[in-house]
């Protein structure tokens, strides 16, 4: 149908029925469609280019759009289908790539104003990647600033707003890739990961998001924030979906020196498997009760009870260093941002402020760092210029590294029992914009769950659990398991999501129209 919608909180669009097919189908459906001749690329591409003109207004999840050149690239691979080439099992799908990857010839910010006017002269390995798996890249989505913050409101350019409500956050740093997701704008999303920006994201916005094993997929091209624990990532709608990206990015690269020269994990047949028989999943004990919304603690004893119908053995597990884990990484990761920020100094590339031309090196320095970087970010750059600093390196950054290693061995302990750990993604659903901006330990403990996994450089990842009773918003399962055994997050993910299809009937974002509160019904449905 072609009519106007509009939602209970005002936000309009208008998609004919074969766009909306187009923009709920997942990313396998729109290959098999693509293979079967019923759809070709461009319609795909176009489809979402209009979805994102129609909506983003609202949602502000892309930074820039570059749709001349995704047409051109949509083009192009229905061309090569269409001369019987055989492609890759993503060629021609759309993709949101998260605004810290580097794409030559394209803005890459960072949700920073430093970086407002960089044109990237190269393009990073992940996104390299896709391209040449033939996928199609949209546009760079928004961001906390650097990739700092739990609910992309510290970026420059505004906040994203979650589509399941308008005046909800959708999670951060990688807000603009799940809020992309959530609001039909694209199919698949990339996104990175230090302490949870691709996790809890995901998990308020009902999508699917996975941090690989430190070390999995490069992070040459990605602009680095804190360079021992960010981590590229795919984000998308269905478990499936997300393997196959994950199968697309990852592996080796000699550009990138901590890349770890292995195999990539069997994700995509994981995400596949039809059930847990023989695997023993470990309850964490320390990421449970208060401060945990009751919503919350329900949804993940239902999704856990799901789990055990799906053939897993479910144990208590007790991780007593997962407690000390939010101190020691507000100390490592500021630590590390005051050490790669440093480079951002007016001389080389980035803003430059200096009308008069009479100010020294340091003055422009000075002046135009203090422009340029919002608060969340001086407040981190301080914070960690404090920990590395003469007489404090040892009390806090030296401290902060030996709690990590005692969160590994953890970890360590878990695995003698478990095949992998879950808890909740996050303790809350999607706060209201503005809730927590003045209030920067309330903003951290969004982060309460997520960070252990990056300080252990393990795979982790969130899925779809649910609908909080309370106000309707998504609710998160997150699956951590060991170094490179990715594939059983995508294990438990797979028999997570086909539990839940069968008890509803359908994935969590079919369980209220696509872009309500934001989402409405009549427009995609």
């Amino acid at each position: 149908m072609s009519d106007t919608g509009m939602s209970e909180t005002g936000m309009t669009s208008a998609v004919t029925t074969g766009d909306a097919e187009i923009l709920t189908a997942s990313a396998c459906d729109l290959v098999a469609a693509m293979e079967a001749g019923e759809l070709s690329s461009a319609q795909i591409t176009r489809a979402c280019l209009d979805r994102i003109e129609q909506v983003d207004g609202q949602v502000n999840a892309f930074l820039a759009v570059d749709a001349d050149r995704a047409m051109d690239q949509a083009e192009g691979i229905d061309r090569r289908r269409a001369a019987g080439e055989k492609l890759g099992p993503l060629a021609g799908v759309p993709l949101a790539v998260k605004d810290l990857f580097c794409y030559r010839g394209m803005a890459t910010t960072a949700g920073s104003r430093i970086l407002e006017d960089w044109i990237s002269p190269y393009t990073s390995t992940v996104v390299q990647r896709c391209l040449d798996a033939g996928m199609v890249v949209l546009g760079k989505t928004n961001l906390d600033e650097f990739a700092m913050g739990s609910s992309t409101e510290t970026s420059a350019f505004g906040p994203t707003h979650n589509p399941w409500a308008l005046d909800r956050i959708p999670g951060g740093s990688g807000g603009g890739s799940a809020a992309a997701l959530a609001a039909f704008e694209a199919p698949l999303a990339l996104g990175t990961d230090t302490g949870g920006s691709i996790r809890l994201p995901a998990s308020v916005t009902g999508t699917v998001g996975v941090k690989p094993t430190y070390g999995g997929t490069s992070r040459y091209g990605v602009i680095a924030m804190a360079s021992s624990l960010d981590q590229p990532g795919p984000c998308a709608r269905t478990v499936t979906d997300a393997a196959l990206l994950h199968r697309v990015i990852a592996g080796h690269d000699p550009m990138d020196q901590t890349s770890i020269p292995r195999d990539v994990p069997p994700v995509v047949e994981a995400a596949r498997g039809a059930d847990l028989l023989g695997m023993r999943l470990g309850v964490v004990a320390e990421l449970s009760g208060d401060g945990y919304a009751p919503g919350v603690s329900q949804r993940f004893g239902e999704a856990v009870a799901a789990l055990q119908e799906a053939g897993a053995e479910i144990v208590e597990i007790s991780c007593p260093h997962f407690k000390h884990a939010l101190g020691a990484y507000y100390l490592i990761q500021p630590a590390e941002v005051s050490s790669n920020l440093a480079r951002y100094d007016a001389m080389r590339y980035g803003l430059r402020l200096d009308d008069d031309g009479n100010h020294s090196a340091e003055q422009v320095m000075t002046i135009s760092r203090g422009a340029g970087f919002g608060a969340e970010a001086k407040r981190r750059i301080i914070l960690g210029t404090y920990a590395l600093s003469s007489g404090y390196y040892d009390a806090y950054y030296g401290s902060a590294q030996k709690v990590r290693t005692l969160i590994a061995r953890d970890f360590e302990h878990a695995w003698d029992s478990c095949d992998a750990l879950i808890s909740p993604t996050t303790p809350t659903t999607a706060f209201r914009i503005g809730e927590r901006t003045n209030d920067p330990l309330a903003m951290y403990q969004a982060d309460l769950c997520t960070i252990p996994a990056n300080l252990a450089g393990l795979a982790a990842g969130s899925f779809p659990a649910g609908l909080a009773p309370e106000d309707g918003l998504p609710v998160g399962l997150q699956v951590m398991a060991p170094v490179l055994a990715d594939d059983r997050v995508y294990r438990v993910g797979g028999a997570l999501e086909k539990q839940m299809t069968a008890a509803w009937g359908a994935p969590v974002l079919a369980q209220i129209p696509p872009l309500s509160g934001a989402h409405e019904t009549e427009g995609l449905r």
